[in-house]
């Protein structure tokens, strides 16, 4: 495997580079600093690594009819509710024989998604499985089991797993970024900076060429990853038009525009290549907004343009790091005003960076303990220490190596030119961190998905409940509890008492009596779940004042 990765490494590298690039990068690596690139490729790949899985990014808030829930009668509609608004890809009823049944009728209401049921249902088992896609852009999952009657043997539901999918993304992701900051970047640092210079030219249309296959690429994989089907079918038209549906798709759009006017401005008329770069940096920020964790976060008023700003930002200072180095080792006197001009301006950009990555990082991360406790927060953690060693670098190149080097001095020269390449080796380390992203939900997701209820349905011949415990983890918590009869009729209860228990942690039965709502439904307020796990939920109906009708099952707390 790390073989396969080393190798992977090269290709992606011989990718973008020209000769004159690759001989940059062969000069820091051989200049007594190969732990440098080591540690770049490392990281690079951490990001692949780093999650086990790849985890929903909207979250199921409530289902209609409740997971596991057993009905009198099939209902007229199911209905799902998420923590954002989603756009359904597909949603299908398995039979109790296994048999699915495509759902086509629904209404999107908000956060709420209503299905119509379009058939009588027999008794037994059912799933409803669906598949829909999030505000963020990424395919979110899952299934919802009830009963009609009686509960049956749970019908199979199988979903293929491509393992050779999530890495085909993640390079996607990475070459696109290529495309965007190396590519596009460049082409506004030579229109710009070095005013029209020639160095860097190929290096950077290159990077471009990278992007315009990427982008396309990324939009079909998407497209595969919506649907839940595997690399085989990446040619059927319909896994691209799944992919163009999500909001990814207008970020490949807007990339396909900016990655073009970047081109445009480096092999089309000399008199608009600023106009050019300097529009297609703007597509940079503008394809980044368009979709992904941080611009579907609330306020979006605030999030995205945060994300535009750092993305042109990104692009600015990523983008010159090639040119500027090739321009140094090449002509050195030449690059001088390119340099000047780079150094006086770079100072805004990082502030901006710092800035605008600051509070989106506290959107998304909103506690310090995530940081450590979700995969999100470990790869930020990661982008955030090669940060610290990339500005540190970049203070070093100038307040250090800038005003010698501007003067002529061959030496300072070449070691800036060194320092350049190995800016350049953190960015792609830094591209390939944030490509892990992609699989990972930000904290402020998973906070809304913690929030949801731990529910169970009890049912015996003499009475059934529907219990829900909210929120669904630790801590202090509240039950809704609704009860019947074990036909479905109503249950007059005097007096309903809860009792959970979980004598494997060596906890006494915590016993609390409910209280009875103007709705029918009973509640225990001031209720506090000490540690997580598989509990016994027991409820005590007290029918009559000579019975008492016991029901139990276990429920997981988070």
């Amino acid at each position: 495997m790390i073989f396969w990765r080393r190798a992977l490494f090269e290709r992606a590298r011989r990718c973008f580079c020209d000769m004159s690039a690759a001989s940059l990068l062969r000069t820091v690596c051989t200049a007594g600093r190969p732990a440098i690139c080591l540690l770049a490729a490392i990281v690079l790949f951490a990001a692949i690594a780093a999650p086990g899985q790849a985890f929903a990014h909207a979250a199921l808030v409530t289902t209609e009819p409740t997971d596991g829930a057993v009905l009198a009668q099939g209902p007229a509609q199911f209905s799902l509710t998420f923590s954002e608004p989603v756009s359904p890809l597909m949603l299908s009823l398995v039979r109790p024989d296994g048999t699915p049944v495509p759902l086509t009728s629904f209404r999107l209401d908000g956060h709420a998604l209503d299905i119509d049921n379009p058939q009588r249902l027999g008794s037994g088992t059912h799933v409803l499985s669906w598949r829909v896609i999030s505000a963020d852009g990424h395919p979110v999952g899952g299934s919802v089991l009830f009963s009609i009657g009686a509960p049956s043997a749970a019908p199979a539901v199988s979903e293929a797993v491509d393992r050779g999918l999530r890495p085909a993304i993640w390079i996607g992701k990475v070459f696109l970024y290529v495309g965007l900051f190396l590519g596009v970047g460049g082409a506004f640092a030579i229109a710009w900076l070095a005013q029209g210079g020639r160095s860097g030219r190929r290096f950077v249309i290159a990077a471009i060429l990278c992007g315009l296959v990427a982008a396309p690429l990324s939009l079909g994989l998407q497209g595969l990853d919506a649907l839940g089907v595997p690399l085989a079918r990446l040619a059927q038209p319909g896994v691209w038009q799944a992919g163009l549906a999500t909001s990814f798709g207008r970020t490949v759009l807007v990339a396909l525009v900016a990655l073009g006017l970047g081109l445009l401005s480096l092999v089309g008329p000399r008199g608009g290549a600023k106009l050019f770069a300097l529009a297609g940096l703007a597509g940079v920020g503008a394809a980044l907004a368009a979709s992904g964790h941080a611009s579907a976060a609330e306020p979006q008023w605030l999030t995205r343009p945060m994300v535009f700003l750092h993305g042109a930002g990104i692009a600015f200072w990523a983008g010159a790091l090639a040119p500027l180095g090739l321009a140094m080792r090449r002509k050195p006197a030449e690059a001088a005003p390119f340099l000047n001009r780079f150094s006086q301006a770079i100072l805004l950009v990082v502030a901006v960076l710092a800035a605008t990555g600051f509070v989106l990082a506290v959107i998304q991360v909103q506690a310090p303990a995530a940081l450590l406790e979700t995969a999100y927060g470990r790869l930020l953690l990661v982008k955030l220490a090669l940060l610290l060693f990339l500005f540190t670098l970049a203070a070093i190149n100038r307040w250090k190596l800038t005003g010698p080097a501007e003067a002529g001095e061959t030496e300072v020269q070449t070691r800036l030119v060194r320092s350049i390449g190995i800016e350049m080796l953190i960015v792609l380390a830094i591209f390939g961190v944030a490509a892990g992203w992609r699989f990972t939900p930000p904290p402020r997701a998973l906070a809304i998905a913690a929030a949801q209820p731990a529910s169970v349905h009890i049912h015996t011949p003499k009475a059934m409940a529907d219990l829900s415990i909210t929120p669904g983890h630790v801590g202090p918590v509240a039950a809704s509890i609704v009860i019947m009869t074990g036909d479905f009729g109503p249950l007059d209860a005097s007096q309903v008492t809860l009792v959970l228990s979980k004598p494997d942690s060596g906890i006494e039965p915590i016993k609390r009596a409910a209280t009875k709502r103007g709705d029918g439904t009973w509640r225990v307020d001031g209720l506090v779940v000490p540690v997580p796990g598989r509990w016994t939920a027991r409820l005590d109906i007290l029918v009559s004042d000579f019975e008492v009708v016991k029901i139990e099952a276990p429920i997981d707390i988070r």
